[in-house]
C-alpha cells in the first residue's frame, strides 16, 4: 500500500499521508504522471474521513508536488516533483530537529542564513 498511518502518532493524519506521498515521490516510487488513489478510495482503505485525504492532497498541491483536477484526480506533477519532494522533506526534518532543540522557526531560519 502507498500510505500507512499510525493513529497513535501525535502527527495529524493528513500530515502523515502527505509525508508518505512526498517520501514516495522523493524515493522514485511515484514518478511524474502517476495518479494517486482517489480520495474516497484511499479514505476507505485507511478508514479515515475523506476530508483528511483531501487536506493531505491540498497540502501536496500547495507544495507544488501534485496537480488536482476535477474529474481527473491527483497526479504527480511532471516538472521537478521529486527534487521538490526531497527539499520539502529536508525542510520538515530540519524544522523537527530545531523543535527538538527548543528553537523557534526564526532561529532555525537564522541558522540556515548563517550557513548559506
Amino acid at each position: 500500500m502507498l500510505v500507512r498511518i499510525d493513529p497513535a502518532s501525535s502527527m495529524p493524519l493528513a500530515d502523515q499521508i502527505a509525508s508518505q506521498v512526498r517520501g514516495a515521490v522523493a524515493a522514485g516510487r511515484l514518478v511524474p504522471g502517476d495518479r494517486l488513489p482517489a480520495a474516497r478510495e484511499l479514505a476507505e482503505a485507511l478508514e479515515v474521513n475523506m476530508h483528511t485525504i483531501l487536506r493531505a492532497y491540498a497540502q501536496l498541491r500547495d507544495e507544488g508536488l501534485i496537480e488536482l483536477r476535477r474529474g481527473r484526480g491527483a497526479t504527480v506533477r511532471r516538472d521537478e516533483a521529486a527534487d521538490r519532494a526531497r527539499l520539502v522533506d529536508a525542510v520538515h526534518t530540519l524544522l523537527d530537529a530545531g523543535r527538538r532543540l527548543g528553537l523557534d522557526i526564526d532561529e532555525v531560519v537564522e541558522e540556515v542564513r548563517r550557513l548559506a
